[in-house]
């Protein structure tokens, strides 16, 4: 077999427009320097609750979200909120 038929029959990787690896999207959050202690505290907090070494505050936001896209409640409670602090 000659190189080029070596190279030819290589394996690709398909590809496919518009589509990435990581499905998701990152966004993220200015905090105050006290915002970010609290967070902070409640997570190691949250963590001895759980059991575990660590909560994440990647897991804390996007519980929050999920949280917020589900529940008419809080999403009425958080608007409220947005509004009075402009």
């Amino acid at each position: 077999m000659s190189t080029p038929d070596r190279m030819a029959a290589a394996p690709t990787d398909r590809f496919a427009v518009g589509r990435t690896r990581n499905p998701r999207t990152r966004r993220t959050v200015d905090l105050t320097p006290a915002q970010h202690r609290a967070l902070d505290i409640w997570q190691r907090e949250a963590a001895d609750r759980l059991g575990v070494a660590r909560v994440t505050g990647q897991e804390v936001l996007a519980t929050l979200v999920d949280q917020l896209l589900s529940d008419p409640k809080l999403a009425s409670q958080i608007t409220r909120t947005i509004q009075a602090r402009r």
